[in-house]
């Protein structure tokens, strides 16, 4: 799509969504309801299976929740009228992948033009303890912050459509407060009782309140890291996960922290330890970040994943550093989330339980091969994708043999243009010898300036103890995220180039003799082609009615 017929396109986009509140009974007439928003997701920097808002901006996943027919849903901290935050509503998303998005009516509204619905949590609400839904077993329970001008508080709404639409609790808040820094509860259920965790942000502590009913609920604890991190605490998750290669779980704390992130702005980290049902108890002080580069904030599990199977993640994939100025604004829309994740946890170092993230199956959206070299060796090999209609890519790399490599045995990878005359391109390269460090460099790509958008990311990522190790990664149109080592260390970087970047080079150079490395690349589908109507326009789910 030319660029005139795109501003265009969005325009006429904008005037839609206006005129289809016209009728909105909501107390701002600006904000539609009962109707989705549409969205143009033909962009250049419109990722193509990375959920990005129709329109306008967006922040913090929340309320994650997979119901009794296998839909995920997914809400989502949404102003419907800017491309900053600040007129905080919920929006809403449904899958049956994880990939191809429904985009559903806003689910959650401000009660009036002087707060704001913040981020918060989902539960299905089976035995009914709540008693909202006394002749079902899909009633679903929204509980989030409330943010007024003076305060934050907790508050629930209902829904007995399962999760299309909400009423809110006519006792709210079920948490009162005397705090303006009280936020995000996420909700689990432990055994006999619901279990909430939520920040005390500037005071550096998650607390810990339990219910019978999630409308009564009585303070447990409060856990306070030793070495507190960041400037404030945001978004925590308690999820009870797997550890690989036992029958063994324990419970993984995730803790976001804004600003003060180590290499600035946002980001998150985790501990492994033991809960009792009020109490958690870490197993070590050492806290561990769930991602190497600087895109990856406020990540949520799912609530209904069964619990023999790894918990699944998705995060916002921004930083505040620069998210509400990054320049997908001229096509109407700020922010993506990241691709699901599946989680576990592995000991494989000496500071504790590593967490291991690897991509959700990508079968639904994983297009034809376009190279493949099993016998890839000191080789290269160049892929010009600039034919894959999505612009996005899967490739992976496989290396073992390696153990005995020299300082000078390296991986390099670049997205670039085939055009020489850009010179722009992202790149990734990989120590085998020495300190086995992994560069993940965006500087390069021209499209964006900021001085708090930083341009290279590393990490160390030692060699598995056979000799081997392995990369791949997603490529889509203006992010990428890399998983090293099978998920040991993941890096997500967004970037924004000045025309498209469809040309990918691989290549490995100085591996000892007796190595073995197969490279393969798969072009990626667009998960939005197929909810285009006739005009390009993404409309959503326009039978559901408030």
């Amino acid at each position: 799509m030319g660029i005139s017929l795109f501003i265009a396109t969005t325009a006429a986009l904008l005037a839609s969504t206006l005129a289809q509140t016209s009728t909105s009974t909501y107390v701002e007439p600006g904000v539609p309801t009962g109707t989705p928003v549409p969205g143009n997701y033909t962009g250049a920097f419109r990722p193509q299976i990375h959920f990005s808002p129709p329109q306008h901006f967006m922040n913090d996943p929340n309320g994650l929740f997979l119901d009794a027919n296998g839909t995920y849903h997914l809400y989502y901290q949404y102003d419907p009228t800017g491309l900053t935050g600040g007129n905080q509503h919920w929006g809403h998303a449904t899958s049956k992948d994880l990939y191809h998005w429904l985009n559903q009516p806003i689910a959650i509204f401000p009660p009036n033009n002087n707060s704001q619905v913040f981020s918060g949590s989902a539960v299905v609400d089976v035995n009914n303890t709540s008693g909202f839904f006394p002749d079902q077993d899909n009633g679903v329970v929204a509980i989030y912050t409330l943010n007024t001008p003076s305060v934050q508080v907790q508050e629930i709404a209902y829904s007995r459509d399962g999760g299309f639409s909400f009423t809110r609790y006519d006792g709210n808040p079920v948490i009162n407060s005397t705090s303006n820094q009280f936020r995000d509860p996420k909700v689990i259920w432990y055994e006999d009782h619901w279990v909430m965790t939520l920040a005390y942000a500037t005071d550096f502590k998650i607390g810990f309140y339990t219910s019978p009913d999630l409308k009564t609920w009585t303070h447990a604890s409060n856990y306070t890291h030793d070495t507190v991190l960041g400037s404030q605490y945001e978004c925590p998750n308690l999820v009870k996960m797997p550890i690989a290669g036992t029958n063994d779980s324990i419970y993984l704390l995730a803790i976001s922290i804004n600003p003060g992130a180590p290499l600035g702005g946002s980001i998150t980290y985790y501990l492994a330890g033991e809960f009792n049902g009020t109490h958690f108890t870490p197993s070590n002080n050492t806290a561990r970040l769930t991602d190497f580069a600087k895109d990856n904030y406020a990540g949520q599990f799912f609530h209904g994943i069964p619990d023999n199977e790894e918990p699944i993640s998705i995060a916002w994939a921004s930083n505040w550093q620069y998210g509400e100025s990054v320049p997908t604004d001229k096509e109407g829309w700020r922010s993506q989330m990241s691709l699901p994740h599946r989680n576990i946890l592995a000991n494989i170092s000496d500071e504790g339980l590593t967490l291991i993230q690897t991509l959700y199956d990508l079968t639904p959206v994983l297009g034809p091969q376009l190279a493949i070299n099993g016998d890839f060796g000191n080789g290269s090999l160049v892929v010009n994708y600039t034919t894959v209609e999505s612009n996005a890519l899967y490739f992976e790399a496989n290396f073992s043999g390696v153990a005995a490599a020299s300082s000078g045995a390296t991986l390099n990878f670049t997205i670039s243009s085939p055009s020489p005359v850009s010179g722009e391109s992202v790149s990734g390269a990989y120590a085998f010898g020495g300190n086995n460090t992994f560069v993940l460099d965006r500087g390069n790509a021209r499209g964006f300036s900021n001085p708090s958008f930083t341009a290279t990311f590393s990490t160390a990522s030692p060699l598995q103890a056979d000799g081997s190790w392995t990369l791949s990664g997603v490529v889509d149109r203006s992010i990428i995220e890399v998983f090293l080592n099978g998920g040991q260390a993941i890096g997500t970087a967004t970037f924004y180039a000045t025309q498209p970047l469809t040309l990918f080079t691989i290549s490995a150079t100085e591996l000892p003799d007796g190595a073995s490395a197969s490279v393969a690349v798969y072009a990626v589908e667009s998960a939005w082609e197929e909810f285009e109507d006739s005009d390009g326009i993404v409309v959503g789910n326009v039978t559901i009615s408030a």
